[in-house]
């Protein structure tokens, strides 16, 4: 489909009167529905009292109603029409259609070049112009010096006539050479003979080839027969080794199910192992968090009752500033307390030296303010170290 017969197209159709505005992109892709109603209408304008079936719901009444079109038009206007083109019903279709409205089209021109011939003689009638008459005198001009040639030459040759007479009457009456004329039929005969005896060989290898094929196709026929009854055979016979092969698959089926079983519970103890090991690391910081507390409390207790000792003992003890580091530089070293070094009563004292020991004994003194904590609370205010 090119762009000028869709141009065409579309402008014919409004020149015709078709109500229906026709775009030159209504065709792009197929579109039945507008090409059944533009052939209603095209075959309503030729014909108006046409019986063309309108429905086209269906794809049986579609092709009903393309035939039934296409043999309209080459019956009443001998127009031949592609019907697949015309039920592809896009750029293909245009074409054919265009055949139609090009007859309509030329018809309506005509008609009106009819009525204009019409309008211009009644206004001849009472109107003379001798400047559209040129061109008929040139015309008359012309055929009449043209008729004065024809003339003198048909003269000329009436005055040989008496000379080709006597030439015509002796070639009529000379005779037919018999001989001539026998070699030229004869030849003619033979040209004939030999047509038909290469038609006669082509119809018989025709007939030789139909035979073969004939004979190609019911050995085919029967080795598809054949092979069908093979097919049978081999479905019905149940091989040998369907039952082990069923015994295996049943096999299999049940390792499958403990498969998923133990993989289940496997699962599942490694989520409730995951579980344990959570709560014993919770269990583990949280005991942490208590020791770490403790001590620090026990830090505290002592710190408070070397800071008694050394008020009862008038001296001064510095103030928790600074890094442990430091604190540990400006105090004195911690007194080495044993279990028999605390005196119950109200004039007890601590027997130990102020130097500080190695880690064991500051773990020592550690374990050892831990049993007697309740004790340490217990001592009275005049306790002091010694």
């Amino acid at each position: 489909m090119s762009f000028r017969d869709l141009r065409n197209f579309t402008e014919m159709m409004r020149a015709l009167g078709y109500p229906r505005l026709i775009s030159m992109e209504n065709f792009r892709t197929p579109n039945f529905s507008l090409v059944a109603e533009i052939l209603k209408w095209l075959v309503k304008r030729y014909e108006p009292q046409s019986d063309v079936p309108t429905d086209v719901d269906t794809e049986a009444d579609r092709i009903f109603f393309i035939k039934a079109v296409a043999q309209f038009m080459a019956t009443k206007a001998h127009i031949k029409l592609n019907t697949k083109r015309l039920y592809q019903a896009d750029g293909y279709a245009v074409k054919e259609m265009l055949k139609i409205t090009s007859v309509l089209y030329s018809a309506m021109k005509t008609k009106q070049m009819a009525l204009g011939d019409k309008v211009e003689q009644d206004n001849s009638k009472f109107k003379f112009d001798l400047g559209s008459r040129i061109s008929d005198l040139k015309a008359a001009r012309q055929l009449a010096s043209e008729v004065t040639s024809k003339g003198a030459s048909l003269y000329d040759l009436l005055g040989k006539e008496v000379d080709l007479r006597e030439m015509r009457s002796a070639a009529i009456a000379r005779p037919l050479e018999i001989i001539e004329t026998e070699k030229a039929l004869r030849a003619a005969i033979k040209e004939v003979l030999k047509s038909v005896d290469k038609t006669k060989d082509m119809l018989n290898n025709v007939v030789s080839d139909e035979a073969t094929l004939d004979g190609k196709i019911e050995k085919k026929k029967q080795e598809l027969e054949r092979n069908r009854k093979r097919l049978q055979t081999l479905q019905s016979v149940r091989p040998a080794f369907m039952d082990e092969y069923e015994k295996i698959e049943e096999d299999l089926q049940k390792h499958y199910e403990t498969y998923v079983e133990k993989f289940r519970n496997l699962s599942f103890l490694e989520s409730q192992l995951n579980e344990y090991h959570r709560l014993e690391q919770e269990r583990f910081e949280e005991a942490e968090n208590t020791l770490r507390l403790m001590q620090s409390k026990l830090r505290e207790e002592e710190r408070e009752l070397m800071k008694s000792s050394y008020e009862d003992s008038d001296i001064d003890v510095p103030e928790d500033e600074g890094s442990d580091s430091d604190m540990e530089e400006l105090r004195p070293a911690k007194p080495h307390l044993t279990r028999n070094g605390l005196m119950t009563g109200r004039g007890a004292r601590f027997i130990g030296n102020m130097q500080g020991g190695d880690s064991d004994e500051v773990s020592n003194l550690l374990t050892s303010l831990v049993s007697f904590s309740p004790l340490l609370l217990s001592v009275p205010d005049g306790a002091h170290c010694s």
